[in-house]
């Protein structure tokens, strides 16, 4: 089955789909053209806006692409806030009440409100996934959990390769289980999102790094592996290949992109000698997600809640209007641990770099004689 996955693009590289509007039809058949594998992000868009980005995509190649899409997230029995806290013991309603008087500040400031917190938690999950069953495309990734074998099986025969997300073995070993073609091996220094399959703040701070991980999952799952998580360079790109991926999932390295349709602002961040580091949050959205840290995230990412999607919902018009200001220091400025590599190209371009280092690194490889790799 990885012949299968990668046989349907050249160079293994996939670009990562980046919901809130950064992976747009034109970021992701750019890099078509160029031989990698593009992706649109389903995420917190409607099924029509999906439909609509999917037939303008196919208008600007004819290459094959993948979606991703949200797994629907279960009902919370209860949720703590990010750390301990006075939050930690409250039911999720609760817990997200008393971050809503928490930020009461910034709306304020912004002038504007917060967001309706029970806004929806299935991301019209059944919706997008009819629209791919109706318009079938070569790849349909999935984040935050594992969807049914059901729905595997539809996409199977509708020719559609799947792909889910896992960061650790035991997630991985579920994806095997339900059935996927390919799974997603996501690191701890991955930007974005955290594609646990449930978000337990007990587990916090337990990430694991990414070729740790890679090693962990090849040696109890007999899946194709997609490796992603900090990955910048193409050297990086032959040492997860090395350890034993098929493909290498970039996301930040394309934010910067021209095609992306990151703010400005989060594009120049990424390379900003102010944004120093990057740390895991709840701040924004109620899951752990990478960031540049910034003065939202430092106040209020010790008492966020573990409550994903209602503190997404709740932050929503915060997010819009510091990013319609302008001001980096209110807006979720999602980053791998690599942010500081960073390169302004077009997005083909970059793929053409990507693969021109992969092959430099290669060739260093085959060339290293054996036995030299001690100190003298």
């Amino acid at each position: 089955m990885s012949s299968a996955l990668t046989d349907l693009f050249p160079h293994p590289i996939v670009q990562a789909p980046m919901a809130g509007g950064v992976s747009l039809p034109r970021l992701a058949a750019a890099v078509c053209e160029a031989g990698g594998l593009g992706f649109l992000a389903a995420g917190y868009k409607t099924a029509d806006g999906l439909y609509q980005e999917i037939k303008q995509l196919r208008s600007l190649t004819g290459r094959p692409f993948g979606v991703n899409l949200f797994m629907p997230q279960p009902e919370h029995s209860g949720a703590g806030a990010g750390s301990t806290g006075a939050a930690a013991a409250l039911p999720a309603a609760g817990a997200v009440e008393v971050y809503a008087h928490q930020l009461a500040g910034e709306a304020a400031w912004y002038e504007t409100e917060l967001g309706d917190p029970d806004s929806g938690r299935d991301d019209g999950y059944d919706a997008k996934l009819a629209v791919l069953l109706d318009n079938p495309v070569p790849v349909v990734s999935f984040h935050f959990g594992v969807p049914s074998a059901e729905v595997l099986d539809s996409l199977r025969r509708a020719g559609t390769l799947t792909l889910v997300t896992a960061t650790t073995t035991e997630e991985a070993l579920a994806v095997q289980r339900a059935g996927a073609d390919a799974v997603i091996v996501q690191g701890v220094e991955a930007g974005g999102h955290q594609g646990t399959h449930r978000d337990n703040p007990e587990a916090d701070g337990s990430g694991i790094g990414l070729l740790a991980l890679i090693a962990q999952v090849r040696e109890s799952v007999n899946l194709p592996v997609v490796a992603t998580g900090g990955l910048m360079r193409g050297s990086q790109i032959a040492a997860v290949l090395a350890a034993g991926a098929s493909a290498a999932q970039l996301g930040t390295a394309f934010l910067a992109a021209a095609e992306s349709g990151a703010h400005a602002v989060h594009k120049q961040a990424l390379t900003n000698p102010l944004f120093v580091r990057t740390e895991l949050t709840r701040a924004f959205s109620g899951r752990p997600a990478r960031g540049l840290v910034n003065r939202f995230l430092r106040e209020h990412g010790p008492y966020a809640p573990a409550a994903y999607p209602e503190v997404h919902h709740l932050t929503a018009p915060l997010r819009k209007a510091a990013a319609q200001a302008g001001d980096a220091q209110g807006m979720a400025l999602w980053a791998g641990q690599g942010h500081r590599l960073a390169r302004e190209l077009p997005a083909g371009r970059l793929v053409e770099v990507l693969v021109s280092e992969l092959a430099a690194a290669r060739t260093a490889l085959s060339e290293f004689p054996a036995g030299s790799g001690g100190l003298s």
